[in-house]
């Protein structure tokens, strides 16, 4: 019980870059909002008095946390001084002093990226973001934002990636379960580990489906900025176009598919009563530690589900230790 308790707690400290990513960018896109309600103000609210303005910034309120869909967002709310004596106060519409936990979040917080970097529709986004009865958000609000993360995104879609080295590279592409106007789009997405093991977001793009024109496409534009060296492992899915891209883009880089995306492929060909035994054989096999392990895990496996996956499939023989002969 101890063991077992101690795990979970290592488990709770361990951080998601991706998770972290996310949390960061909530964080980010809270406070340009707030920002742009309190140049807003400033614009309206302080005419000059003898040269100088009337309401002036000063300082910050205490930092305090809203609870979201992707944790707990950290949020600083500006403070101003109005030299007028009109006893003019700045309270954010967007994030009022009782907010502590944002709705519809959960499901969209992903979908607000998407379309965000896509399509511009930050008004949208930050609906969502911080719900429907979300005051504040004016045609100037918005289209101040807008121009501020339009600059963003580009900057970062644009940096220079000479310096640096990836280790490895794991590329997915994803779809939301979000109506969109072309159902056939999704989001290419690679994340790396440099040699530290620092995991990082190497590219997030657009792209229709998977093909391999999309991959080829981002793929070219992160080589066009420097990254010349290839990864030395890239993992993904059995989708053929990013293998295909890969293999025009930075051919010295070896490919492995992706054990999660090959584990389900193995148990649509099994009977529903043993895939929780064929699962954990499965993965006594990717989880050896070394090969032979994995070769007698593999052994095994074969051995003690023969005669058991779906009619017409086969299983490969003993000496067969190819992965691919699952399939």
């Amino acid at each position: 019980m101890e063991h077992s308790t101690q795990n979970q707690t290592n488990r709770q400290h361990v951080r998601d870059p991706l998770t972290e990513l996310i949390r960061e960018g909530a964080r980010q896109l809270i406070a340009q909002a707030v920002e742009a309600e309190l140049q807003l103000l400033l614009q309206q609210e302080s005419p000059p008095v003898d040269g100088k303005r009337s309401i002036i910034r000063n300082g910050y309120l205490p930092k305090r946390t809203i609870q979201t869909g992707a944790g707990d967002v950290e949020v600083q709310i500006p403070k101003v001084r109005d030299r007028s004596g009109r006893g003019i106060k700045f309270n954010s519409n967007l994030v009022p002093p009782y907010l502590k936990r944002t709705r519809e979040v959960e499901e969209f917080l992903p979908w607000l990226y998407l379309k965000g970097v896509s399509t511009g529709d930050f008004h949208e986004a930050l609906r969502i973001l911080l719900g429907e009865n979300a005051h504040g958000l004016s045609s100037a609000t918005i289209g101040r934002l807008k121009q501020d993360w339009i600059k963003e995104q580009e900057t970062w879609s644009r940096r220079d990636l000479s310096n640096k080295q990836y280790v490895y590279w794991w590329a997915d592409g994803i779809y939301f379960n979000i109506r969109a106007d072309n159902d056939r789009e999704c989001m290419l997405i690679i994340m790396g580990a440099l040699p530290d093991g620092t995991k990082e977001l190497v590219a997030i793009e657009d792209g229709f489906r998977e093909s391999e024109q999309s991959w080829t496409e981002l793929l070219q534009n992160l080589r066009s900025r420097g990254l010349q060296k290839p990864p030395s492992l890239a993992t993904g899915d059995g989708a053929l176009g990013f293998w295909k891209a890969m293999s025009k883009v930075f051919p010295q880089a070896r490919h492995q598919r992706c054990w999660v995306h090959k584990t389900a492929n193995i148990l649509n060909k099994v009977p529903k009563s043993v895939r929780s035994k064929f699962k954990k054989a499965l993965h006594e096999i990717w989880m050896a530690l070394t090969r032979e392990e994995a070769y007698e895990a593999f052994d095994r496996c074969i051995a003690r589900f023969r005669g058991q996956v779906s009619q017409g499939q086969r299983m490969p023989g003993k000496g067969q230790r190819g992965i691919t002969g699952f399939l």
